[in-house]
């Protein structure tokens, strides 16, 4: 799965570790990430999730992130997987222009499908998985939605359409329940 991105792979490092410990337990519970695409770590005196505040250690996790075959999602940290809590989808997406990244930082590719669920969330799907549009990136990606005529939509529930640098592209709409069967991935992975 690491070749899920043209420009990715995992770290040599991680590669390396796999191959000297391969039957370290994975671990569950510890890590999350939120419906912004921050990275979260379990306080283990509170037990509460807080933020991540090392921007090297996000940008490790990130680059070592991918699902397994099973729609878990996790974090190879060197010879140990672990396991992601997720809050809504396994990716966070983030318009730049209208070119579509996650919050690992790749690229998204072409997209082939674009929903609205019933909270005005947008979901996207592309080659790398499903993920949710950042909250914070809504109002530049609702001058993206056009209705069926291919005018700017007055509303979201007016919009037909998502245009973006894969094109326009059918807006369907989908339950945030129902978002895990759908698209294949586990929100809370559990041993």
């Amino acid at each position: 799965m690491a070749d899920r991105y043209n420009d990715l792979a995992m770290d040599q490092a991680v590669i390396r570790g796999l191959a000297k410990w391969p039957d370290v337990p994975a671990v569950y519970g510890w890590l999350a990430l939120d419906a912004r695409g921050n990275w979260l770590l379990r306080n283990s005196a509170s037990g509460r999730f807080e933020r991540i505040g090392n921007a090297m250690l996000r940008e490790f996790i990130s680059r070592n992130y991918e699902p397994d075959e099973q729609g878990r999602w996790f974090f190879q940290n060197g010879p140990q997987r672990v396991y992601v809590r997720l809050a809504y989808t396994p990716l966070v997406f983030r318009l730049t222009g209208n070119v579509v990244f996650d919050h690992c930082g790749r690229h998204a590719g072409a997209l082939t499908g674009a929903w609205l669920d019933e909270r005005g969330s947008l979901i996207l799907r592309a080659a790398g998985g499903v993920g949710v549009l950042d909250d914070r990136d809504l109002l530049a990606a609702s001058e993206q939605l056009v209705d069926a005529s291919g005018v700017a939509a007055g509303a979201p529930a007016d919009a037909r359409c998502f245009v973006c640098s894969s094109g326009r592209m059918a807006l369907g709409r989908v339950s945030s329940d129902e978002l895990p069967v759908r698209f294949s991935f586990v929100a809370d992975p559990q041993p």
